[in-house]
Order: C-alpha cells, then sequence, then structure tokens
C-alpha cells in the first residue's frame, strides 16, 4: 500500500466547498466544483502537502534544530498545530512561499508578491519571507529541489529569524488552513509501523500499531490493518481474519476497507469458504473505484479462488 493523492468530486455538496483531509499517508480533496470552475488553489495547496511534508518527516535533526522558532510564534492568530509541531510550520511556510511565486500564474507584480509574502508572516507564517528568497536563488540553479530541500533547511538562521519575528506585530486573525492534518505523532507510529512491516520486522510493526491503538489518538482502522498484515506474515489466519474484521467495523479510509475485504477473501478461499470468499470479493470491488490496483485484485479474486505463491525453488 503506497502513498495517494485523490480528490473526488461531489455534485451533491454545497457550492464551490473543498475539504481536504490527511490520513496517514494518503491525501483526499472533496470538493463541489460551480459550474464548470474548480478552486485550483486550494487543491494545489493539498498537492504540495502532498509532494512536500514526507521531505520535513524525513529529516527530524533539521527540525529539531530550529524547533526554538515555536516559540516565536507563541501569540500568533494561526492554528494551534503551527504553533506545536515545527514540521508543520516550516513545510506551511514554504508551500506558501511556493504560491506567492507562482501567484496569477507566474504574472503577478513583485510587489503583489511581497505583499502576499508580508500577510503569509503576519499570520504567523515566519519563515515564508526566508524561502520565497531561497526559491528565487534555486530557479536559477541547476539541482532538483529535493536535493535543494536540504541545504534550505540547513542555512536557516535561527536566531536571526527568531529575532525577526519579535519585530512582526501579528495580525488580529488568520486564514483558516485547507487541510486538515491528522495528530503527527500517532500518523508516525503508523507510517514508521508500515515501513518496519514493508521490511520484514512484524514484532516492531506490531508493537507501533498496538500503541497507536491503545492511544486511541488516531485512525484506528489503519491500525487494525496493520496488525492483521502482522498476523498473516506470521501465519496466524485466525488472528489475521479478527484483525481485518474489526478493522472494517471502524475504518473510513477506502484503501483499509478494500484491501481488507481482498485478504479476508483470500483467507476464506484458503479455507475453501468459496461463498463467504466471493461475497469479500464483491464488497472491495464496491470500495475501490478510486484504486486500480484493488479493484484488479477483486476481479482476480471473483474469477478464481485464491492460491498463495509458490516459494521459488533453490538453483541446484
Amino acid at each position: 500500500m503506497g502513498r495517494q493523492f485523490t480528490v473526488y468530486l461531489e455534485p451533491m455538496g454545497a457550492p464551490a466547498q473543498i475539504n481536504a483531509r490527511i490520513y496517514g499517508a494518503d491525501y483526499y480533496v472533496v470538493i463541489s466544483p460551480v459550474g464548470s470552475s474548480l478552486k485550483m488553489e486550494q487543491i494545489r495547496h493539498t498537492y504540495l502537502h502532498y509532494v512536500l511534508d514526507p521531505l520535513a518527516m524525513k529529516r527530524p535533526e533539521a527540525m529539531k534544530r530550529l524547533s526554538p522558532l515555536l516559540d516565536a510564534v507563541r501569540t500568533a492568530p494561526m492554528e494551534e498545530s503551527f504553533k506545536n509541531d515545527i514540521s508543520l510550520l516550516v513545510t506551511e511556510c514554504l508551500i506558501r512561499a511556493v504560491e506567492a511565486r507562482n501567484m496569477l500564474g507566474g504574472k503577478s507584480t513583485e510587489a503583489q508578491r511581497d505583499e502576499a509574502v508580508d500577510a503569509s508572516v503576519g499570520q504567523g507564517f515566519i519563515l515564508t519571507r526566508y524561502f520565497y528568497n531561497s526559491l528565487a536563488k534555486f530557479e536559477q540553479g541547476p539541482i532538483g529541489f529535493r536535493d535543494a530541500y536540504g541545504d534550505m533547511l540547513n542555512a536557516i538562521d535561527v536566531r536571526g529569524e527568531t529575532k525577526r519575528a519579535g519585530q512582526v506585530e501579528f495580525a488580529s486573525g488568520a486564514a483558516p488552513e485547507v487541510v486538515y492534518i491528522a495528530r503527527r505523532a500517532s500518523v508516525q507510529l503508523l507510517i514508521t509501523a508500515e515501513k518496519r512491516l514493508s521490511a520484514g520486522d512484524a514484532a516492531t510493526a506490531q508493537k507501533l500499531a498496538q500503541q497507536a491503538l491503545d492511544e486511541k489518538s488516531e485512525d484506528p482502522g489503519r491500525a487494525l490493518f496493520i496488525l492483521a498484515q502482522v498476523a498473516t506474515m506470521n501465519r496466524d489466519i485466525q488472528g489475521a481474519r479478527d484483525y481485518f474484521q474489526r478493522a472494517l467495523g471502524v475504518a473510513k479510509e477506502p484503501k483499509v476497507v478494500a484491501w481488507s475485504h481482498i485478504y479476508l477473501g483470500r483467507i476464506f478461499d484458503l479455507q475453501e469458504d468459496r461463498e463467504a470468499a466471493v461475497g469479500e470479493y464483491r464488497a472491495a470491488l464496491g470500495a475501490s473505484s478510486s484504486l486500480p490496483e484493488a479493484q484488479a485484485a477483486a476481479q482476480k479474486g471473483l474469477q478464481q479462488p485464491y492460491e498463495p505463491p509458490v516459494p521459488a525453488q533453490p538453483q541446484q
């Protein structure tokens, strides 16, 4: 299960309404268009989170160095999540800098861009000016952004930026953030659990997923799905079946719902209960309209009973 960015069009929703959510590593935008127009600014904003959030999460030491900047924004009017998570603050500042540089499709004046940057800083996004200037230099260079990103972080003068922030007169209010970001600490637990599972470390994956489940602070469906995968890896078929069924009882994420049904179908096939297996594959088909891989797996399950792959024979 990889990352995905999905945009859903909801014609029955309130006109021009947009709802963006981040669940673990997956990003969703639900939008109700007006006529033939879409709010592309909000979609782009969410997509920038999709691209840039992982870069910040891969640099915990750099973020730790920047964490004193949080003290400089305690009285800012922005949402509290940005005041408590340096990676959220840094990424939002970078996104707003990108948006300022590309205002009006890149046809804005320097004065308009400066005004947008100042407004962002006034809301508490104090690194927007730094990233805006850094992006101007980056645009003239030969290297890609993933390589340049680390250098941008390392070049931030924490003391200097803190001093500049102290001279900012924060605005009385801030524009609401487009994207709802699930609580980062627990999300990080589940992301790490998935990585450990992919690496074959079932014990650590189980520990982290169980911790996220016990804390009751994040998506229990995703945590139960990971525990089901761990049970499968440990050849605990009954345990896997129980966890997949529990995941379906609470999961809202389409990918978790679809693949839980698929794995249950495979378990029933292995137990020679074809009728139950077909029911699960059909349920997966109905839950996976935006998931091509899940659709293909469900259709294959309907066509023929699941058979586990045969281990490769060692060469003589």
